[in-house]
């Protein structure tokens, strides 16, 4: 069980590592058109390559745990990206988090401890 857990949480933090990429270079892109200079701009941007290597890596390992854990547990599991999203908003994008998402975030933590309990 071990082993289950720490791939899926390896799982949850590259797609929720995707998605923070993601968020960081749309925050450097210009006003969003259908352009070749905005293409351009979106393929050169460093975190855009790392958001498609993280979600690649991320894909990759759930395929495997897809293909050795039952799914009823091993999508739950996946909303642990929610609380890793929340984490980043927090400390990483500074952004005011109301104590009410947290409380949520604590739910989904409590959620997947019981879900894990035999």
């Amino acid at each position: 069980m071990l082993k289950f857990i720490t791939l899926s949480l390896a799982q949850t933090l590259l797609l929720a590592s995707g998605q923070i990429c993601l968020k960081l270079s749309m925050d450097r892109m210009d006003k969003f058109t259908f352009s070749w200079v905005y293409f351009k701009q979106l393929f050169t941007n460093f975190y855009f390559a790392l958001t498609g290597v993280f979600i690649l890596s991320a894909t990759i390992l759930w395929m495997y745990i897809l293909k050795n854990y039952p799914f009823s547990i091993a999508y739950p599991i996946t909303s642990f990206a929610y609380v890793f999203g929340m984490l980043a908003a927090a400390f990483l994008f500074k952004e005011q988090v109301p104590f009410t998402r947290w409380i949520g975030v604590f739910l989904i933590v409590a959620g997947v401890f019981f879900l894990l309990k035999k």
